[in-house]
């Protein structure tokens, strides 16, 4: 007798899953999965199904022919497909120019849309500035003034066609105290909502403890809030941290799953695996904690094609789960290859997801 409740709480220890040992597969995608256009650079797509069965992607876009201009001239836009993994088609501009006034009235730019509770969510950088792409096609130059004047917003509607109602006001705005971790600029917001209805958010922040226009340190700070409106309380302590590196983390994208928090995050460096540049995944039991999982590559700098071959590119990032039932289907992720001119020709792509379990 004693042997056989030993013998089954052994079995229910081996078949309980260890959050730490999961490990995010992905497959081979489909030609139709790469959405770009001619006269439109694309970036960071972010995917989201209405009720009548339809898929939006929301993603950033501006005209090629100002070079790297994301900073200064980047819109979201909208597609629309049948199946998360496209073809999508230009639907709408979402969130366009509204006038340099607003504190996003020139430039909208990295979205990601969730839906809660029967609303849709677009959360998203919004700045102004200038107007003036400082950089042309062969040569990348940032606007500090729209660099620095980067917040965190976010707009809501009842379904994902619209309209879409916009803030007048950043939902996540700089922090006043000089020394704090986001005093200079706040970006890239990525959200997701626990079981117990509690909203945690993960941003891009640059302080001012470094002299110079661009500041620094850049790091990834947490906000929390009961509300996907706000509003969020910031914890003072920085994640994905890597000793001895500077700015180790970019583009996490977090979701909860089965009790526990999970997010996709770009190595910029190799700080965290032997792959280069890469995606790797971290995991968190209360989204104020991350610690690097132990099968942490999610991706090198590659896309394998369903034809059978295998493209390399110079980025693969902001990388956005599209989940059903709770469970990642699709990651929806940026690209570029670069010409023999070192011009850089971005799109996104859609990911199929293989599995994602304890190994």
């Amino acid at each position: 007798m004693l042997a056989s409740l030993f013998f089954i709480i052994f079995l229910q220890l081996k078949q309980k899953k260890d959050p730490a040992n999961y490990h995010l597969k992905l497959g081979e995608a489909v030609l139709h999965s790469k959405f770009e256009d001619k006269t439109w650079s694309h970036w960071g797509g972010s995917i989201v199904k209405d009720k009548e069965g339809m898929y939006h992607l929301f993603y950033s876009r501006w005209k090629k022919e100002l070079g790297w201009a994301w900073v200064t001239h980047s819109e979201i836009a909208h597609a629309v497909a049948d199946s998360p993994y496209g073809p999508f088609e230009f639907k709408d501009v979402t969130l366009g120019v509204r006038g340099e006034n607003y504190w996003d009235g020139l430039c909208t730019h990295n979205p990601t849309v969730h839906e809660f509770d029967g609303k849709y969510y677009l959360y998203y950088m919004g700045n102004t500035g200038d107007g003036k792409a400082m950089g042309t096609p062969e040569k990348i130059v940032l606007n500090p003034v729209h660099r620095n004047n980067q917040r965190i917003g976010v707009a809501v509607a009842d379904h994902p066609n619209g309209p879409w109602k916009r803030l007048d006001t950043p939902l996540i705005d700089i922090s006043p105290e000089k020394e704090a971790l986001d005093a200079l600029m706040v970006s890239n917001p990525s959200i997701t909502q626990n079981d117990k209805g509690q909203f945690i958010m993960v941003y891009k922040a640059v302080g001012k403890k470094r002299k110079g226009i661009w500041g620094g340190p850049v790091v990834h700070c947490v906000a929390t809030s009961d509300s996907p409106t706000g509003p969020f309380k910031k914890h003072p302590d920085p994640i994905f941290q890597a000793k001895g590196y500077d700015f180790p983390a970019e583009d996490p994208f977090i979701w909860f799953q089965d009790g526990h928090y999970y997010a996709i995050v770009k190595d910029m460096h190799g700080a965290f695996t032997e792959h280069g540049r890469s995606l790797v995944l971290f995991h968190s039991y209360d989204g104020l904690d991350w610690q690097l999982s132990k099968n942490p590559l999610v991706s090198k700098l590659e896309i394998k094609w369903k034809n059978g071959s295998t493209q390399s590119v110079s980025h693969l990032e902001r990388p956005q789960l599209y989940l059903e039932d709770g469970k990642p289907v699709v990651l929806a992720c940026a690209a570029d290859i670069e010409d023999e001119n070192g011009v850089l020709h971005s799109f996104n792509v859609q990911l199929p997801i293989t599995s994602f379990d304890d190994l």
